[in-house]
């Protein structure tokens, strides 16, 4: 028999904050995180110059335990620690470290800065900017591995870096691990650290936004006149847990996975495959043993592409027939990277405890070669939701969908 899992806990760092109260009051008050980066300006034939960025301060851990994290492990060690604290869970508490807690964990890549010395070492024949924790701080694993080593944790590993899916993966497969009984806890998100390279990805690709003169005015997903992403940064952490185990230790239970689905195109790199993005939602709603019908509200991951928008919207719509709910957070703080999922995931839980949902910011003329989906905008929607999707989709062709229950 499978066994359900719940979520005891949870935390992000985001350029929208990492408190409910205060990430609410944003949303309601329709606050768009993004901001001109005069720092970027040093960047010849880069048109976009548009970021949402994190205003973080590490707090005073021991230094011998942090010694290896660059700025990516560094956002997603302080979310890993608050949610553990939010969920009742003491740093040594031997849970643990007793091999029945584990870490799932993704980021796109490890800290741009130590990957930099190590490209200075091949270009100026010089090792001046090694040292012996620039790996560490570059290596892909370096969330994950930090992670468990500043807690103790001795269970199983699980590391996700499959660029904007890698927290929406690393939710699932946590999940898959609890419900199978190879673990009874699992430490579950990513994180992602600014970078500029990061937007020239998009740039080369004209994918970026350019709307360098009105950043409040961008991203604007499935709006006719959307000119692209803008990069984020920030991380997440859920606390999941088997729900008897929850309950014999008396913590308060906050949502359950109810179903996870993810798969590959199979077709391109950078092209999402509307069929297949379908199939990961059928998915989650075949291992949730749900209809369509069951789902108040679909997180999109609405990243405000040309080719995104459009395949997602008609995969959400080819799936659901009907006109579903539907709104994304990235037209408040921009694509977090391997952070969405994760980030996305716990604002849209927490929106379902509040019975609200937030719109789509500068949704203003839906473009009409988008699905037909109940864009939400204006001042929001009151939803009395027991089920909620959430929806991301990365380079690779990789496909994720989760579904959460709320729970009382």
């Amino acid at each position: 028999m499978k066994r359900r899992v719940v979520i005891t806990g949870g935390s992000i760092v985001s350029a929208l904050g990492s408190e409910w109260p205060e990430i609410l009051a944003k949303l309601k008050a329709g606050k768009n995180m993004v901001r001109y980066m005069d720092e970027w300006e040093r960047y010849a034939r880069m048109n976009t110059k548009l970021a949402a960025p994190v205003d973080f301060t590490m707090p005073d851990y021991p230094r011998k335990k942090t010694r290896g994290l660059g700025r990516v492990a560094k956002l997603a060690l302080v979310s890993a620690d608050r949610a553990l604290a939010y969920a009742g869970i003491s740093p040594d508490d031997p849970e643990l470290k007793n091999g029945r807690c584990g870490i799932a964990y993704g980021s796109s890549m490890g800290s741009i800065d130590s990957i930099m010395d190590f490209y200075s070492m091949l270009v100026l024949d010089d090792l001046t900017k090694m040292s012996a924790t620039t790996y560490i701080k570059a290596m892909p694993q370096t969330c994950a591995a930090n992670i468990g080593v500043f807690f103790g944790l001795t269970g199983r590993i699980i590391t996700t870096n499959t660029a904007c899916t890698s927290s929406s993966q690393a939710i699932g497969f946590a999940y898959e691990t609890i419900k199978n009984g190879v673990q009874d806890i699992m430490l579950a998100g990513g994180a992602e650290e600014l970078s500029v390279a990061d937007a020239a990805v998009f740039d080369t690709l004209f994918a970026a936004s350019s709307k360098n003169d009105t950043p409040e005015k961008t991203p604007a997903a499935y709006d006719k006149n959307r000119d692209g992403l803008v990069i984020g940064e920030g991380a997440g952490t859920l606390i999941l847990e088997e729900y008897e185990h929850a309950v014999k230790r008396g913590a308060h239970i906050i949502a359950e996975v109810a179903g996870f689905g993810t798969n590959t195109d199979g077709t391109h790199i950078t092209q999402p495959n509307r069929a297949t993005m379908g199939i990961a939602m059928k998915l989650a709603l075949e291992d949730a043993q749900l209809d369509s019908g069951a789902i108040a509200y679909v997180n999109t991951h609405g990243t405000a592409t040309d080719t995104g928008d459009v395949a997602e919207s008609w995969a959400t719509a080819d799936i659901f027939q009907r006109p579903v709910p539907a709104s994304t957070l990235k037209s408040y703080i921009g694509h977090t990277l391997g952070a969405c999922g994760v980030i996305e995931a716990w604002i849209a839980i927490n929106m379902m405890k509040e019975k609200w949902f937030c719109p789509n910011l500068n949704l203003e003329e839906l473009d009409p070669r988008c699905g037909p989906l109940d864009y939400i905008t204006g001042c929001g929607r009151e939803i009395d939701a027991e089920y909620i999707m959430s929806n991301n989709f990365a380079f690779g062709g990789v496909n994720t969908s989760l579904i959460f229950r709320n729970m009382p």
